[in-house]
């Protein structure tokens, strides 16, 4: 069927364990002419078929498709998206009144390395973190358009800054199915603009919308501070939440224009909200019991292993300074996206702040990414997201 990838003896055990990825090192030979991005038939040394999957140039050389001997075609695609769709609809996830933001496919999560689909409203927007997703685009796109009926009537391709940088692609965001200048999409009732053409990620976190959700619950006559606020999601929560103020910070004045828009669009004209464009260390700097409840998400600090020591740095720094400067009593949602970041690790770097800081903390809550970023067992690697809701005496 395919061209062939032959590992090394006993580098087939993690396979057995169902691991979704094939490690460069554990390759003793593959056939000519496979190209990045082709797919390809994984055997053992002794000739036994084992996966198929998509190859690519890296440390990571093959994503594992199936551990299936089957071909990769539009009922292969198909079959993957229903699944996937038939557990957000079973989790109650997507509800068409008050929840049209989802997402669709979380990469090995979904059994689908390399792919992320998010829907924004009648809009998927779909992301490839590998060349052999993005060879396959079109088919995934009519697969879903297939799968989802009338629900998505557009799909965007945003990964002009997700795919390997030295394939050389030369991939340009667009919409490869529909078109649509309306952006606006609804959370648990609340409405936001979605910036799918220039924004982080896919254009809006969903894996916070839990997280978020708690925190309205917290937000009570409390004096707010988001920092890193981007599209200010955490901050129209805690308005809705009854807070007395809430104060939105980012480094990013893109981030401040789009946080007030969608504070806008839900509270038009209340003064309780106000952003500000600054350094979140230095806005830190003067804030002395200004606050009784602040929420620390940064962008991710480590994005690979290297830079692990120098993420713990970080995030002591930062959470030290928030100890220092929350109002006694009050309560701290950190958290961290850095996938080698891991939650012991996380926690060690708060509990160093906590120390530092001389303040006596609780912890209230330990929070993780929500269902709809599902987590394959065999793939523990996917567990991400981090975060803790703290009472700081």
């Amino acid at each position: 069927m395919y061209k062939k990838v032959y590992l090394r003896r006993g580098k087939e055990d993690s396979l057995r364990r169902f691991h979704p990825w094939i490690f460069s090192g554990a390759i003793k030979y593959t056939e000519e002419g496979i190209n990045e991005g082709d797919i390809v038939d994984v055997y053992t040394e002794k000739g036994d078929f084992i996966a198929v999957g998509h190859f690519q140039i890296g440390s990571i050389a093959v994503r594992v498709l199936s551990f299936k001997k089957e071909i990769i075609n539009n009922i292969f695609w198909e079959n993957k998206l229903e699944s996937a769709y038939n557990v957000r609809i079973s989790t109650g996830v997507i509800n068409n009144e008050e929840n049209d933001t989802f997402r669709l496919v979380h990469g090995e999560g979904d059994n689908l390395p390399g792919l992320i689909i998010d829907c924004y409203g009648k809009t998927a927007v779909m992301q490839a973190h590998s060349v052999g997703m993005h060879v396959a685009r079109y088919e995934i796109s009519n697969a879903l358009i297939s799968v989802l009926g009338d629900r998505i009537k557009n799909v965007y391709y945003k990964s002009e800054t997700t795919l390997p940088f030295k394939a050389e692609l030369g991939q340009e965001n667009e919409f490869i199915f529909g078109g649509s200048d309306e952006n606006i999409a609804t959370e648990n009732g609340l409405k936001f603009h979605v910036d799918w053409l220039k924004g982080q990620k896919t254009g809006f976190f969903i894996d916070q919308r839990d997280n978020r959700s708690l925190l309205e619950k917290y937000a009570n006559g409390k004096r707010v501070l988001n920092m890193f606020c981007y599209t200010g999601g955490f901050s129209f929560y805690a308005m809705r939440g009854n807070a007395e103020l809430v104060h939105s910070v980012d480094s990013s004045a893109k981030a401040i224009e789009l946080t007030r828009s969608n504070v806008n669009l839900n509270f038009p004209d209340d003064n309780r909200h106000e952003a500000f464009c600054e350094d979140a260390f230095k806005y830190l700097d003067k804030i002395k019991n200004k606050y009784n409840l602040i929420i620390l998400d940064p962008p991710a600090f480590a994005k690979h292993r290297g830079a692990l020591h120098n993420a713990m740095k970080g995030y002591t720094r930062l959470n030290q300074k928030a100890f220092e400067q929350i109002e006694p009593g009050g309560i701290l949602f950190t958290f961290s996206c850095s996938q080698v970041v891991t939650k012991d690790n996380f926690r060690s770097a708060v509990f160093s702040a906590a120390a530092l800081a001389k303040r006596n903390v609780r912890i209230l809550h330990q929070l993780h990414q929500p269902i709809d970023h599902p987590i394959n067992i065999f793939h523990p690697e996917g567990e991400y997201l981090k975060g803790l809701v703290l009472y700081v005496e």
